[in-house]
């Protein structure tokens, strides 16, 4: 077996890994899930570290290294896959040191990509990337969730971000739009930052900065213009504005959670969830053909997944608000929108081999 394919296996064993026990520990959190094992308690308490760092940042690790071109730039996902590994094993030192050194390479192949490509997106790319690491020392050094949350939303909201600003780079758009993206960054920045000495302070301007940049989004992103046209692009710019909507919600939401309101599940999976997970979902048939080397065939059965994400988050984060019982089923459906989506990708690429089988 090659090297190549040794390093896809041992870094799909890893999302995977973190994903599927992420979504059991917030099962478990629910009281969905029973324990089976301490495995599934150390799962519960770390779910946000496996969602964020094992998963996500494993997952967008593989694309800036597949940009990169160079086999070290693997590094970074190797060692944040291995960080969640060893966040189930109960192995907190070593799993804390794995992700910093994770975080710590994956802002050298920014600044290498950086200077290959010197634009806006590139230098906002490494802003989030300082971001993670920023986060990921706070968490090596047993800081409160408060203070390390928002450098984890800032690293993944910034990627995202990043990753827009890329893909209408050739669009016109008013002079001052750049800067005031830079502005509301910037006080995401200062927002996350302030949350360590003074989370009341720090929370209230991270919200407000989150809300802020779901407006940008909505005023400036393609997706706009592309919502109105056929086939994937239209199936994309829904994933989009669905997840925009609910930035903006997890933003006010928390706001109200800084305030003292009993609002935090509402600020967290909104933009866990609602954002992050629709964010993927729309990228998803665009991505994984271009790092996994993975063909889909895009159809009408990709809205699936999608509206019953959605249609569960209101429920949970709406009526769930003051039903327990409702927030439980909302979760459950979270997660099969979730396991849904991926039995579409499966099938979807079934289908595409199919479809283009030689005769």
């Amino acid at each position: 077996m090659s090297a190549r394919r040794v390093t896809g296996t041992l870094l799909f064993a890893c999302v995977a890994a973190s994903l599927l026990a992420g979504i059991a520990g917030g099962l478990f959190r629910l009281g969905i899930v029973a324990s089976e094992g301490a495995w599934l308690g150390r799962a519960a308490l770390a779910h946000a570290a496996l969602m964020m760092c094992g998963f996500l940042g494993t997952v967008i690790g593989v694309e800036r290294a597949v940009a990169a071109r160079r086999r070290l730039a693997f590094a970074a996902p190797l060692l944040s896959g291995a960080g969640g590994l060893l966040l189930l094993q109960g192995a907190h030192a070593a799993a804390s040191l794995a992700l910093v050194a994770a975080a710590v390479a994956f802002v050298a192949v920014n600044v290498l990509l950086l200077r290959r490509q010197r634009a806006p997106h590139t230098v906002l790319l490494l802003a989030s990337a300082c971001a993670w690491c920023a986060g990921n020392l706070l968490f090596a050094t047993g800081a409160a969730t408060g203070a390390v949350l928002p450098w984890w939303f800032a690293f993944l909201v910034m990627t995202v971000a990043a990753e827009r600003l890329e893909m209408t780079r050739l669009m016109r758009r008013r002079p001052a739009a750049q800067p005031a993206l830079a502005f509301v960054l910037a006080l995401l920045t200062l927002g996350a930052a302030l949350s360590a000495v003074w989370l009341q302070g720090g929370g209230v301007l991270f919200g407000a900065a989150l809300a802020a940049l779901a407006a940008w989004l909505f005023t400036f992103d393609i997706a706009r213009r592309t919502v109105r046209a056929d086939g994937l692009p239209r199936y994309m710019a829904a994933c989009l504005l669905a997840g925009y909507a609910w930035l903006a919600a997890g933003g006010v939401a928390w706001v109200a959670t800084a305030l003292g309101a009993p609002a935090r599940d509402l600020a967290l999976h909104a933009l866990g969830l609602g954002f992050l997970a629709s964010m993927i979902l729309g990228h998803a048939p665009v991505i994984l053909p271009a790092i996994a080397r993975i063909k889909l065939q895009f159809g009408p059965v990709f809205y699936a997944p999608l509206a019953v994400l959605h249609l569960s988050l209101l429920l949970r984060l709406g009526a769930g608000l003051v039903d327990f019982d409702a927030r439980r089923t909302g979760g459950l459906l979270n997660a099969l929108a979730l396991a849904l989506f991926a039995l579409t990708v499966v099938g979807a690429a079934f289908a595409w081999r199919r479809r283009h089988a030689l005769p």
